[in-house]
């Protein structure tokens, strides 16, 4: 189980530095080059969409099922362990709703810089004219 968290994780990092080079203020060949590089790896990545939202339902599921230590019949150490697994569920959550929110940013980017392509190759033909 723990191979998957760690599998989001690096997917994360790695959505979160390709956002930050799609931003970062580069000459038009270039960044053009980098926009269409990065549109053919979103389309071979669309994994990571119902990949994140099956761990969602996963995390759901467990968190709907998962027994309750808030009695006081619980010992210290099993208050802890319960703590801990909460704040790991939400520390999931939150790795995959960044890992959906990040790769549709990622994808809103290209569709604008192709966008962005289009109509300045429309003014060129249009002056031209």
């Amino acid at each position: 189980m723990a191979l998957q968290w760690l599998i989001l994780t690096y997917v994360v990092a790695a959505e979160a530095t390709v956002a930050i080079l799609l931003t970062l203020p580069s000459p038009k060949l270039l960044r053009n080059r980098i926009v269409s590089l990065v549109s053919l790896i979103l389309q071979a990545t669309f994994f990571i969409i119902p990949f994140a939202g099956f761990q969602l339902l996963d995390l759901y599921w467990k968190n709907e099922h998962r027994l309750t230590c808030t009695s006081e019949v619980c010992t210290a150490t099993e208050r802890d362990h319960y703590e801990k697994s909460i704040y790991k569920a939400q520390r999931n959550v939150l790795l995959c709703v960044a890992a959906i929110l990040i790769y549709w940013c990622i994808s809103q980017i290209c569709k604008y810089q192709k966008d962005i392509q289009s109509l300045e190759e429309l003014e060129k033909r249009y002056k031209s004219k």
